[in-house]
């Protein structure tokens, strides 16, 4: 197939057994690559969901401005989307977004407007939000795309990546893991699957730290994992079970996961490898295990896979805390 643009290349992504990292003989892990989508993560398809859905039913015209307060992977899969389709886009970060997600904004196009200051819980997410809600008003023709608000989001994933499992997997699915920040993407993969699964489990993989579920706030160093704020899309109707992995933890697994099956991820995929592993160690028998693994490891070159950066993490050996939704 010849697409028209790269933008056309967003999804059908491959699903790979990990039974290198995961050789338990009577459970099978099965993991769709979303860091080979064209822009390096899953954040591909909301953003051009978004765009697509915008431009069809006339909410979005070429020559609008997109705002979206971002941490790097939505903002450049909305750069790389915005430019391909005549509109502008700025990303609204914070000191915490890496130097390597800052330059790919850049040159994907986008303006990028850096918010300095820590907000009332002690982050930036409040603030970043604050500030697109500013530029949106200020701007003429201008729109915030709000992915913890906006039903396209897990919509998204809904039409594209949860279809895309069902093609791929020959029978029924046990358990779906996956790590949360908007809770977009594991909403949509879930709704879709319950169509054909109705037994499914859904485990939320969350950060320590992140206060989605109740748990109390603190510090987070792996951008894009966890929130400090609820998104307003999350119904706890569909997340059966939440884990808690910290920041070393993550680490650990991402490193285990390029260490015995040589696929290079960032730092969530490393909680939803930690996220398996505990899962599996409470299992009374066989399961199928789907997971997602959102993004790629270059982009945490100077985080999960610097020895230093390593080493200076807190001690995370403890059963990760569960959370009842």
């Amino acid at each position: 197939m010849i697409h028209d643009s790269v933008i056309g290349c967003v999804g059908s992504t491959p699903m790979v057994r990990l039974s290198r990292c995961f050789p338990e003989p009577d459970v099978e892990v099965l993991a769709k690559l979303e860091m080979l989508n064209p822009g390096g993560s899953m954040k591909d398809r909301p953003a051009r969901f978004i765009v697509e859905q915008g431009l069809a039913d006339g909410t979005l015209r070429p020559g609008m401005r997109l705002v979206e307060s971002t941490s790097g992977n939505l903002g450049i899969a909305l750069a790389m989307a915005a430019g391909l389709h005549g509109l502008s886009f700025t990303a609204v970060v914070d000191p915490k977004t890496s130097p390597t997600n800052l330059r790919l904004l850049e040159l994907f196009g986008a303006d990028v407007e850096v918010v300095s200051e820590s907000d009332e819980a002690g982050g930036y997410l409040h603030a970043r939000v604050r500030r697109a809600q500013e530029l949106v008003r200020s701007i003429p023709n201008a729109v915030q795309i709000n992915q913890y608000a906006n039903e396209l989001n897990w919509q998204a994933y809904h039409e594209t990546a949860g279809e895309e499992i069902l093609d791929s997997v020959d029978g029924p699915i046990d358990y779906l893991v996956a790590a949360v920040s908007t809770t977009g993407s594991i909403q949509g993969i879930a709704r879709r699957l319950r169509q054909d699964n109705p037994e499914l489990e859904v485990i939320a993989v969350d950060a320590v730290g992140s206060v989605i579920f109740g748990a109390p706030a603190g510090p987070r160093q792996i951008p894009g994992f966890g929130a400090s704020r609820v998104p307003e899309i999350y119904d706890p109707g569909e997340i059966d079970d939440v884990l808690h992995i910290a920041d070393a933890e993550s680490t650990a697994g991402c490193r285990r996961l390029l260490t015995t099956e040589k696929v290079f991820a960032g730092g969530s995929s490393g909680a939803v490898i930690a996220g398996v592993e505990h899962l599996i160690s409470r299992l009374g028998g066989p399961a199928r295990i789907v997971t997602v693994l959102p993004d790629r490891g270059e982009r945490y070159l100077d985080l999960v896979y610097d020895d230093e950066w390593a080493a200076s993490l807190p001690d995370p050996w403890q059963e990760p805390e569960a959370v009842t939704p």
